[in-house]
Protein backbone atom coordinates (compact mmCIF):
# COMPACT_ATOMS: atom_id res chain seq x y z
CA UNK A 1 0.00 0.00 0.00
CA UNK A 2 1.07 3.20 -1.38
CA UNK A 3 2.27 5.59 1.96
CA UNK A 4 -0.78 8.14 2.41
CA UNK A 5 -3.27 5.99 0.47
CA UNK A 6 -5.93 4.68 2.45
CA UNK A 7 -7.85 1.64 2.17
CA UNK A 8 -11.94 2.40 2.25
CA UNK A 9 -14.74 0.09 2.83
CA UNK A 10 -18.18 -0.12 4.49
CA UNK A 11 -21.91 -1.93 4.93
CA UNK A 12 -23.91 -3.03 1.90
CA UNK A 13 -26.42 -0.29 2.43
CA UNK A 14 -24.21 2.78 1.93
CA UNK A 15 -24.71 3.85 5.30
CA UNK A 16 -21.41 3.11 7.29
CA UNK A 17 -18.48 3.89 5.29
CA UNK A 18 -15.13 3.90 7.22
CA UNK A 19 -11.21 4.62 5.84
CA UNK A 20 -8.30 2.59 7.46
CA UNK A 21 -5.07 4.84 7.47
CA UNK A 22 -2.29 2.09 7.32
CA UNK A 23 -2.23 -1.25 5.87
CA UNK A 24 -3.58 -4.33 7.49
CA UNK A 25 -1.33 -6.17 10.01
CA UNK A 26 -2.27 -9.52 8.82
CA UNK A 27 -4.85 -11.26 7.15
CA UNK A 28 -6.63 -14.53 8.39
CA UNK A 29 -9.31 -16.66 7.39
CA UNK A 30 -11.03 -17.97 10.57
CA UNK A 31 -12.55 -21.70 10.39
CA UNK A 32 -13.60 -21.13 13.92
CA UNK A 33 -17.25 -22.20 15.12
CA UNK A 34 -18.07 -19.32 16.08
CA UNK A 35 -17.20 -17.61 13.36
CA UNK A 36 -19.22 -20.13 10.76
CA UNK A 37 -22.52 -19.40 13.09
CA UNK A 38 -22.10 -15.71 12.95
CA UNK A 39 -21.02 -15.48 9.43
CA UNK A 40 -23.83 -18.71 8.40
CA UNK A 41 -20.31 -19.33 5.72
CA UNK A 42 -17.84 -21.71 6.12
CA UNK A 43 -15.25 -19.31 7.10
CA UNK A 44 -14.77 -15.55 7.85
CA UNK A 45 -11.50 -13.55 6.26
CA UNK A 46 -10.58 -10.58 9.02
CA UNK A 47 -8.10 -8.36 8.64
CA UNK A 48 -5.90 -6.52 11.88
CA UNK A 49 -5.43 -3.41 12.14
CA UNK A 50 -4.08 -1.45 14.95
CA UNK A 51 -6.87 0.26 16.62
CA UNK A 52 -6.16 4.15 15.80
CA UNK A 53 -6.32 3.79 12.12
CA UNK A 54 -9.78 2.94 11.43
CA UNK A 55 -12.13 5.86 11.15
CA UNK A 56 -16.06 5.12 11.54
CA UNK A 57 -18.44 7.23 9.44
CA UNK A 58 -22.26 6.05 10.26
CA UNK A 59 -23.59 4.79 13.10
CA UNK A 60 -23.12 1.07 14.43
CA UNK A 61 -24.05 -0.83 16.84
CA UNK A 62 -22.28 -3.50 18.88
CA UNK A 63 -22.71 -6.44 21.16
CA UNK A 64 -20.72 -8.72 23.65
CA UNK A 65 -19.64 -12.11 22.56
CA UNK A 66 -17.75 -14.67 23.91
CA UNK A 67 -15.17 -16.38 21.98
CA UNK A 68 -14.68 -20.24 21.91
CA UNK A 69 -11.58 -19.48 24.41
CA UNK A 70 -14.16 -17.73 26.74
CA UNK A 71 -12.25 -14.45 26.42
CA UNK A 72 -14.81 -11.63 25.10
CA UNK A 73 -15.12 -9.42 21.70
CA UNK A 74 -17.52 -6.69 20.79
CA UNK A 75 -18.83 -7.00 17.69
CA UNK A 76 -19.88 -3.71 15.48
CA UNK A 77 -22.18 -3.67 12.95
CA UNK A 78 -24.38 -1.20 10.94
CA UNK A 79 -27.42 -0.05 12.90
CA UNK A 80 -29.93 0.08 9.31
CA UNK A 81 -28.64 -3.13 6.97
CA UNK A 82 -26.57 -5.43 10.07
CA UNK A 83 -23.65 -5.53 8.28
CA UNK A 84 -20.43 -7.05 10.39
CA UNK A 85 -17.63 -4.54 9.88
CA UNK A 86 -15.38 -5.37 12.95
CA UNK A 87 -14.57 -6.61 15.85
CA UNK A 88 -12.70 -5.49 19.06
CA UNK A 89 -11.29 -8.42 20.80
CA UNK A 90 -10.16 -7.75 24.45
CA UNK A 91 -7.48 -9.96 24.37
CA UNK A 92 -6.01 -7.87 21.03
CA UNK A 93 -4.81 -5.26 22.49
CA UNK A 94 -4.83 -2.05 20.50
CA UNK A 95 -6.13 -4.27 17.49
CA UNK A 96 -9.50 -3.87 15.51
CA UNK A 97 -9.97 -7.03 13.91
CA UNK A 98 -12.14 -5.58 10.17
CA UNK A 99 -14.08 -8.19 7.85
CA UNK A 100 -11.81 -7.74 4.98
CA UNK A 101 -14.67 -8.44 2.56
CA UNK A 102 -16.59 -4.96 3.78
CA UNK A 103 -13.10 -3.11 1.89
CA UNK A 104 -14.02 -1.37 -1.62
CA UNK A 105 -10.64 -3.21 -2.51
CA UNK A 106 -10.87 -6.86 -0.65
CA UNK A 107 -9.13 -9.05 -3.58
CA UNK A 108 -6.14 -7.02 -2.44
CA UNK A 109 -5.89 -8.89 1.39
CA UNK A 110 -6.26 -12.47 0.85
CA UNK A 111 -5.89 -14.30 4.05
CA UNK A 112 -2.11 -15.04 4.60
CA UNK A 113 -3.00 -18.21 7.23
CA UNK A 114 -5.80 -20.37 7.72
CA UNK A 115 -6.91 -20.90 11.49
CA UNK A 116 -9.20 -23.39 13.11
CA UNK A 117 -9.02 -25.90 10.21
CA UNK A 118 -9.95 -28.54 13.17
CA UNK A 119 -13.26 -27.25 12.75
CA UNK A 120 -13.00 -26.46 8.62
CA UNK A 121 -15.58 -28.25 6.68
CA UNK A 122 -14.34 -31.21 5.46
CA UNK A 123 -15.87 -30.75 1.53
CA UNK A 124 -13.81 -27.76 1.48
CA UNK A 125 -10.21 -27.39 -0.16
CA UNK A 126 -7.65 -25.06 0.85
CA UNK A 127 -5.05 -23.43 -1.20
CA UNK A 128 -1.52 -25.55 -1.12
CA UNK A 129 0.36 -22.04 -0.47
CA UNK A 130 -1.35 -20.77 2.40
CA UNK A 131 -0.20 -21.94 5.87
CA UNK A 132 -3.08 -23.26 7.96
CA UNK A 133 -3.05 -23.81 11.55
CA UNK A 134 -5.73 -26.34 13.41
CA UNK A 135 -6.00 -23.93 16.53
CA UNK A 136 -4.22 -20.14 16.28
CA UNK A 137 -0.87 -19.58 16.02
CA UNK A 138 1.68 -17.06 17.58
CA UNK A 139 1.64 -13.75 16.23
CA UNK A 140 5.48 -13.39 16.79
CA UNK A 141 6.02 -16.41 14.85
CA UNK A 142 3.82 -15.75 12.12
CA UNK A 143 3.24 -12.20 11.46
CA UNK A 144 5.40 -10.66 8.68
CA UNK A 145 8.90 -8.47 10.61
CA UNK A 146 7.31 -4.85 9.38
CA UNK A 147 4.18 -5.94 10.87
CA UNK A 148 5.18 -7.06 14.62
CA UNK A 149 7.42 -3.71 14.35
CA UNK A 150 4.22 -1.47 13.52
CA UNK A 151 2.24 -3.20 16.64
CA UNK A 152 5.06 -3.34 18.94
CA UNK A 153 5.78 0.68 18.38
CA UNK A 154 2.14 1.36 18.69
CA UNK A 155 1.87 -0.65 22.04
CA UNK A 156 5.35 1.60 22.88
CA UNK A 157 4.17 4.86 22.37
CA UNK A 158 0.90 4.30 23.17
CA UNK A 159 1.30 2.78 26.38
CA UNK A 160 -0.45 -0.20 26.20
Amino acid sequence: MEKNKNLTGGCICGQVKYTITEKPLFTQACHCKDCKIITGSSYVINSSVLDNTLIIEGEVSSTELKAGSGATSRAFFCNKCGAYIYTDYASAVGRLTVRTKTLNNSENFPPQVHIFTKDKDPWLNLADDVICFEKMYDPKKTWPEESLKRYGEYLKNNNK
